[in-house]
């Protein structure tokens, strides 16, 4: 098992990125949550999970082992896979996330893309115990760096191709982008785009 990964980031999108370790470079899925950490740094330390099938074999990867720790104990939730658990992590931060399973909130777990009510009612019944018992345990802020202002196009397109990745139909969610876009106005950053445009899908 692959605990961390520490490099260079060569290449970022929303969904993945690929961390160099000396010409190596390891293909690792991400949450908007990590992307809006990692965004405007060149090395960073990536902590990972190995998530091993009969037919494949993925990386994710967390800017704070708090948000590791969250995921995994997602997935270990009958019915989370690991796309619904990052789904999670890319909806609403650690933070909010085991708020709302420690206050039992139902209605704000349901509206995550692939979790109906009976399925965020297990996780809750899962994990509320689990959770209530590492909430000391916080991590470490996440900095506001400065940011580059991208184009409006650019903005859109990596919106766009992380929302398909999400499993999201392109032809749906396109004039969704477009929309939120011009309410969010030119200052919108990728990552606020596909949250909002999260809560409107779901």
């Amino acid at each position: 098992m692959i605990a961390y990964l520490e490099g260079k980031l060569t290449h970022k999108t929303p969904t993945h990125i690929y961390v160099d370790l000396g010409g190596i470079a390891y293909h690792v899925n991400i949450s908007l949550h990590t992307f809006a950490a990692i965004e405007n740094l060149e090395e960073s330390k990536i902590y990972t999970y190995q998530h091993i099938t009969e037919n494949d074999q993925s990386l994710y990867g967390f800017f704070t082992e708090e948000e590791k720790t969250l995921f995994v104990h997602l997935i270990s939730v009958s019915g989370i896979g690991p796309n619904t658990a990052r789904m999670v992590t890319s909806y609403m931060t650690p933070a909010e996330a085991r708020q709302a399973i420690i206050h039992e909130n139902v209605a704000l777990i349901n509206k995550v893309k692939g979790i109906g009510p009976k399925t965020a009612k297990r996780i809750i019944l899962d994990l509320k115990d689990k959770i209530a018992k590492s909430a000391l345990e916080e991590g470490s802020p996440i900095g506001e760096g400065t940011m580059q202002k991208p184009t409006a196009s650019g903005v859109k397109e990596e919106a766009l191709s992380a929302l398909v990745s999400l499993g999201f139909q392109k032809g749906k969610i396109l004039p969704l982008i477009d929309k939120v876009y011009t309410e969010k106005g030119p200052d919108c950053q990728v990552e606020e785009l596909i949250k909002a445009a999260l809560r409107q899908l779901s």
